[in-house]
């Protein structure tokens, strides 16, 4: 684990993060499950086969009744066209009620929201980053790709910051009397796709639902009145917290989605520490980044984190991050 405190590096151990903790302090985590939102198709009209990723569950109701409607990404997208039926299975079909020319389709599921997911665990397959190359089906992803207190929502990519924290790192943050708190965000496909627009004021940032609750509200609230420091487990936990932040620097309950796009420079109103993995050239989390510790020491930390062979990306090593107030 990369630390960066007092606009200073070090290099430490996971376990070494109690240290850099304190009694009162908040830590906010985001407990979305991760489904099999990856699975193989063959549309019917011309029995071309497709691979499609799912990105985020849409509301859809038509004539009173509810379907279950999801955007995805899918490959190769030229050969799809609206109506089109992509049948997964002799039991599971797939309608496309929508295309745009940048891969996203909308497709209409032949199954309730519920049975949804039944048949995804049957049909598909853990939706790994497109950097994670599979020859074959690895069972370990099952396990790997999904934290440990996993329990909510239906993402479709895993907050990866919280695949570091096992049983015992919860046993050393409780015995130091932390508290810890939970947030949904259901990450969606999009997190991966690089900015690619000339100006960032131009790129359209993907759309992601999220839940936080009253209770949470309460214990960061009171944490922020008492000068505690609230600790974002991942950018998505931290995306949550900003998007609901209000003119007081207070978080309010909320059931929503966020386009929230934070680059330098801007006004963090309610993280004052940051835990997540090291991210993609050009990705909007490294931005992010940039945002939160300044921009030229998010370069020196990146340096750092090369010359020092960190791993990067999802399954990689993670930094603490405790925001720069000089930028």
């Amino acid at each position: 684990m990369l630390v960066f405190c007092n606009e200073k590096i070090y290099d430490k151990k996971l376990n070494d993060i109690v240290d850099y903790l304190q009694e009162g302090d908040v830590l906010v985590f985001n407990n979305a499950k991760v489904i099999k939102a990856k699975f193989s198709a063959q549309i019917q009209r011309n029995l071309t086969k497709l691979e499609v990723n799912l990105d985020q569950e849409c509301q859809g109701l038509i004539n009173d009744e509810k379907l279950t409607i999801w955007q995805a990404l899918c490959k190769p997208a030229k050969k799809v066209v609206i109506g089109d039926i992509l049948k997964i299975s002799e039991i599971f079909f797939a309608e496309v009620i929508e295309k745009s020319n940048d891969g996203f389709i909308k497709i209409k599921f032949n199954c309730s929201n519920l049975k949804l997911v039944e048949m995804l665990d049957k049909y598909g397959q853990i939706p790994l980053p497109p950097y994670i190359k599979r020859v074959e089906k690895n069972l370990d992803d099952e396990k790997n790709y999904q934290t440990i207190y996993a329990k909510e929502g239906n993402a479709v990519a895993c907050p990866t910051a919280g695949l570091h924290f096992s049983q015992e790192i919860f046993d050393k943050i409780n015995s130091k009397k932390i508290i810890q708190v939970f947030v949904t965000l259901n990450v969606g496909a999009g997190t991966f796709l690089p900015v690619r627009s000339e100006f960032i004021k131009d790129h359209e940032m993907h759309e992601e639902s999220f839940v936080i609750d009253e209770k949470t509200c309460e214990i960061i609230n009171h944490a922020k009145k008492n000068k505690n420091r609230i600790i974002a487990i991942g950018t998505t936990a931290l995306r949550v917290l900003e998007s609901v932040a209000n003119e007081e620097n207070q978080v309010e309950a909320k059931k929503s989605t966020t386009k929230i796009f934070i680059t330098p420079p801007y006004n963090f109103k309610i993280v004052d520490i940051l835990v997540t993995n090291f991210h993609l050239p050009k990705s909007t989390l490294l931005m992010l980044i940039s945002a939160f510790v300044g921009k030229e020491n998010a370069k020196k930390i990146y340096q750092h984190a090369i010359e020092k062979k960190y791993r990067f990306f999802s399954y990689g090593d993670s930094s603490l991050l405790f925001r720069s107030q000089d930028h």
